[in-house]
């Protein structure tokens, strides 16, 4: 996996190439959107991190014109954590917003669940007994079928493809129900408590985070 981190500040560039490195990721650097757009049409990447504020183009001009050359998640960092930034940012088709100052960490655990996604796009997803076929459209617990309506099934898609991962109302509104949602937390409330609900002794893997949110948390050696 190659990833194109993108930032005109260099420790910042450091910091992320020293952890991707660690979980062995392949890594090149820009320093500019100039600079990225110009290793995007010599070299394919699976992922770009991107920050938004450079010289030269900003993130923003940058995503537009990387958007088309090739097809390539992009997560977005940004010292701005206003709710119009990262609209922005969605309806040029980022993958993932994180907002400076950031945990290294939760960054490259923010990478693995993209880079994750991009490997099992139209295949199986299998959580022990659990499996969500993408290709068919179906969920299954125990070799039965079940019966989840369509947003039911999105949002669970959208957990286990974030696995471990800790996720606001607010993300999974925006990434399951879209950003033209206009309802609110309770809605969100109500679908994980069906989803729970349909998926039985899986349900449990759906844990609420205090004040932030939910999170699928399953691991294989369960």
């Amino acid at each position: 996996m190659k990833i194109l981190v993108v930032d005109d500040e260099e420790l910042i560039r450091n910091v992320i190439k020293e952890y991707l490195l660690q979980e062995h990721f392949e890594v090149e650097e820009a320093s500019d959107g100039t600079e990225a757009i110009e290793k995007v049409k010599e070299s394919d990447y699976n992922l770009i991190i991107l920050d938004i504020m450079m010289p030269k183009k900003d993130g923003y001009q940058t995503v537009r014109e990387i958007k088309n050359i090739k097809d390539i998640p992009v997560l977005m960092l940004s010292a701005r954590s206003e709710e119009f930034d990262k609209l922005i940012g969605f309806d040029l088709g980022i993958d993932d917003y994180v907002t400076k100052p950031f945990s290294p960490k939760e960054l490259v655990a923010r990478v693995k669940a993209i880079t994750k996604r991009q490997e099992k796009s139209g295949n199986k997803y299998v959580f022990g007994e659990l499996i969500l076929d993408d290709v068919a459209h179906i969920v299954t617990v125990d070799s039965q079928e079940l019966s989840l309506t369509p947003k039911e099934y999105d949002l669970l898609k959208y957990f286990i493809s974030n696995n471990h991962i800790a996720l606001s109302r607010e993300q999974l509104l925006a990434n399951v129900w879209g950003y033209d949602f206009y309802g609110d937390d309770r809605t969100v409330d109500t679908h994980v408590k069906t989803l729970r609900h349909e998926l039985g002794e899986y349900g449990k893997y759906i844990s609420t985070i205090r004040k932030v949110g939910y999170k699928f948390d399953y691991e294989e050696s369960e």
